[in-house]
């Protein structure tokens, strides 16, 4: 995060220096690509993102420009600060990474997303450039390990797989069909969620309102998957 300290420059340059840095995660520059907004009429293309990544080494190849739906952030509600994201994906295939990026392509896995906030969006639906500028960073802690660790899909890594033998055993599934894995790990998913929320200080319960509310809807939506697997009590 930075509230006016630094901007689109620096941001890039440490998320570039964390990833592929050797006293960091040091994943390899030939498997990272990068999307940039695109512009519209509203704001123009990112080309101050698009030229500091070339200038770290990524290659125009590997680089997809995006509209807004897919790159832009905000604002949080109606009006506010708002702007132009770049994000950060790796290969996660065993196959070589193609030369060129394709953001359709699962096998590229998104890490991490830098949130340029230079624009206010004002009452009338006008974008406005900000005095002061910032950056909202967010990096996939499971998504960093699955990459770290060669796995496919965040549901590999080591803090979601007891949980899915566990539901596996008592659904008594030996090799799952796909819909039986989407019901998985929607329960592991949307369980690790009401963990969270059950554990908080807030003390939150299951009711029919507010935050109670969610955390009733996540716990029913994993038992209707379980049902669906078979999981009777």
């Amino acid at each position: 995060w930075s509230l006016g300290d630094y901007f689109k420059k620096e941001a890039i340059e440490y998320s570039f220096e964390f990833l592929t840095g050797k006293k960091y995660l040091n994943l390899d520059i030939d498997k990272l690509a990068i999307s940039i907004f695109k512009g519209d009429k509203n704001a123009p293309k990112d080309d101050f993102s698009y030229k500091t990544w070339l200038s770290l080494g990524i290659k125009k190849e590997r680089i997809n420009f995006l509209p807004k739906k897919d790159n832009w952030w905000g604002p949080a509600g109606l009006t506010g600060p708002c702007g132009p994201c770049t994000e950060m994906f790796y290969w996660t295939s065993k196959e070589k990474a193609p030369k060129k990026f394709d953001v359709n392509n699962s096998k590229w896995f998104e890490i991490w997303n830098d949130v340029l906030m230079e624009y206010n969006k004002t009452k009338d639906g006008k974008y406005e450039l900000l005095k002061q500028k910032n950056v909202d960073t967010g990096m996939g802690v499971e998504r960093t390990a699955a990459i770290l660790q060669n796995k496919e899909s965040v549901f590999d890594i080591e803090l979601f797989t007891p949980i899915i033998k566990k539901i596996k055993d008592i659904a008594n599934i030996k090799n799952e069909n796909e819909s039986q894995l989407k019901s998985i790990r929607i329960i592991v998913d949307h369980l690790r969620a009401a963990a969270f929320v059950l554990c908080d200080e807030k003390r939150i319960t299951p009711s029919n309102v507010e935050q109670g509310y969610v955390l009733r809807r996540l716990i029913r939506k994993s038992i209707r998957h379980g049902k669906l697997l078979g999981i009777k009590d």
